[in-house]
């Protein structure tokens, strides 16, 4: 009975985060699946079309060149920076805290970090600054060594403005698995990298035992970073504005822009209920993977 009595109790606790969640994201989640089937322009009252809006969105070709896009961007958010962040991690951890000590390896986190706590804005200016097509620093450089015929208007034209941003974002993203993978690694246990190089396990072997230890971390960033990449808008706004033409468009893009530039609040909020279902379900599988793996490791 007092252990009935203690259980209530949390619900005091919990009730105050739990109307928040109602009131921030459940309302608004709720209004704008309502919105998604209406056709509205944001004033007035919206009318109900049913699914046309999702109809829409399946033969809408700037939809699909936007998805198209977002999963590519998948590769420059995610899977690069993560391969990147899993060698230098291991590399840092094994090499550069035993050889130049724990201040270089902070020194060196701190600066792969930097673009993350870098406001978008700012970073988006300075990148625009490098890749201006006349006096940008990166076009200056290419005609000083003799390689003026490499320079190019990089966010300008359609053939270069997508690996433009996807390099940028590379830039943005691989600080943050870096410093996940770093601190993943502190937990693993000492005495089984010993036990591998008294049984002559070579560097490529190490890293592979590093990797099954730590699969958990790599699994939340694999999780965190694709959610990120699919939720892209501020890098794009700044950037390029999903130009030229629809070089560079994602889904977060096209949506904003029939919300406010084009006043088709239902068909935005459509695409945007889209990406949403989208997320839910990687959430879903990702995390029933992620406790699959964590019950192996327990057991």
């Amino acid at each position: 009975m007092a252990y009935k009595q203690s259980s209530r109790g949390y619900v005091f606790f919990l009730l105050p985060g739990f109307i928040l969640f109602i009131l921030i994201i459940g309302v608004p989640f709720f209004m704008s699946l309502y919105i998604s089937f209406t056709n509205w322009s944001g004033v007035g009252k919206p009318v109900f079309i049913g699914a046309a809006n999702y109809l829409k969105a399946v033969t809408d070709t700037v939809f699909w060149a936007s998805f198209r896009n977002n999963l590519i961007m998948i590769f420059a958010v995610t899977v690069i920076p993560t391969v990147i962040g899993l060698f230098l991690s291991v590399f840092m951890f094994g090499y550069v805290s035993k050889n130049l000590g724990d201040r270089t390896v902070s020194f060196f986190r701190a600066g792969y970090y930097l673009p993350q706590i870098l406001p978008v804005a700012i970073a988006g200016i300075v990148w625009g600054w490098i890749l201006n097509p006349n006096q940008g620093v990166l076009n200056t450089i290419l005609r000083a060594i003799g390689l003026e015929g490499l320079a190019r208007n990089w966010l300008g034209d359609p053939a270069t403005a997508l690996p433009s941003v996807m390099g940028i974002m590379v830039w943005f993203q691989i600080g943050y698995p870096l410093v996940i993978f770093l601190s993943a690694l502190q937990r693993v246990d000492p005495q089984v990298l010993e036990a591998a190089d008294v049984d002559g396990a070579r560097w490529r072997h190490k890293f592979i035992i590093n990797l099954y230890m730590i699969r958990p971390e790599i699994l939340v960033v694999v999780l965190t970073s694709t959610i990120a990449s699919l939720k892209l808008f501020s890098q794009i706004y700044v950037l390029t504005r999903g130009g030229p033409g629809t070089a560079t468009i994602v889904p977060s893009y096209f949506a904003y822009q029939n919300f406010f530039e084009k006043t088709k609040v239902g068909y935005g909020s459509a695409i945007a209920m889209i990406m949403t279902i989208i997320i839910i379900i990687l959430e879903v599988l990702f995390i029933t993977k992620q406790n699959k793996i964590s019950g192996e490791g327990e057991y």
